[in-house]
């Protein structure tokens, strides 16, 4: 279950915990007061956050702390990492800005490719050494800079990296599906049709998972079956959902099909 934190009271963490629900995420922007409530323009939301992250520990709730990565805090990623350490978080899962929705508004926030290769890497770099579980989301290059690294590092490895379409799907409060929450392609109604024949037979959902569809260096990349590129980021840059990822910095080995 996902909140920002800061609602949270000791009578509503527990009717969370007894509802069945093991593990909540609360976003930490910046590992203070000053970075956090900059991003969220919402005065004491920090605190709020740190309050909410106590009463679901004390609930009994997991806490999985979520931080999205922009130009104002990607030197605060190390402190982020103590920070979740500190509050005894069982996860922590970055998310990598994706130029969609109210982001649309935050472009002037975006990583350049470069820092995002920057970050991604540092990241590589200390997940086997972290104590807390880290996932990266919304960054399917992650996955190919894992690879790129020592083999031990390469062992954590897990899935692929844009699952959008693939392995899972967005369903939005009127029965619409799409690829996910930022790729805003309607694939059809689950009332009208089932989730089934939408999940099997859907074009968009079909052309995601043929690799062999994919355009510009994504097409002829030798990572594109653990990566794939963001395909959200493709869409909202290009207005070609099968376009090359507009973020990677990686130019493949192999060339181009004739």
């Amino acid at each position: 279950m996902a909140t920002n934190g800061t609602l949270l009271t000791e009578e509503s963490a527990g009717q969370i915990k007894r509802s069945g629900i093991n593990r909540i995420s609360i976003s930490l922007d910046g590992p203070d007061e000053a970075a956090h409530d900059s991003l969220r323009q919402v005065s004491g939301s920090f605190a709020g956050a740190l309050r909410g992250i106590k009463k679901a520990q004390e609930a009994g709730l997991k806490v999985q702390v979520n931080s999205t990565i922009s130009k104002g805090n990607i030197r605060l990623i190390p402190a982020l990492m103590r920070l979740a350490e500190d509050l005894k978080a069982d996860a922590l899962h970055f998310f990598l800005l994706v130029p969609t929705g109210r982001a649309k508004v935050m472009l002037q926030e975006e990583l350049s490719p470069a820092e995002y290769e920057e970050a991604l890497r540092f990241l590589s770099q200390r997940k086997k050494e972290f104590p807390l579980e880290m996932k990266v989301t919304c960054a399917p290059h992650f996955n190919r800079l894992l690879l790129e690294g020592p083999i031990d590092a390469a062992a954590s490895l897990k899935g692929r990296g844009c699952m959008g379409g693939v392995s899972f799907c967005f369903i939005s409060h009127t029965g619409q599906l799409q690829p996910c929450g930022y790729l805003e392609i309607k694939c059809g109604n689950f009332r009208d049709s089932g989730f089934r024949k939408i999940w099997l037979e859907s074009e968009v959902f079909n052309n995601l998972r043929d690799f062999s569809q994919y355009r510009g260096k994504c097409g002829r990349c030798e990572f594109k079956a653990v990566c794939g590129g963001c395909r959200a980021r493709a869409f909202a840059k290009n207005g070609d959902y099968l376009a090359e990822e507009p973020y990677c910095v990686y130019e493949p080995s192999l060339t181009e099909k004739k």
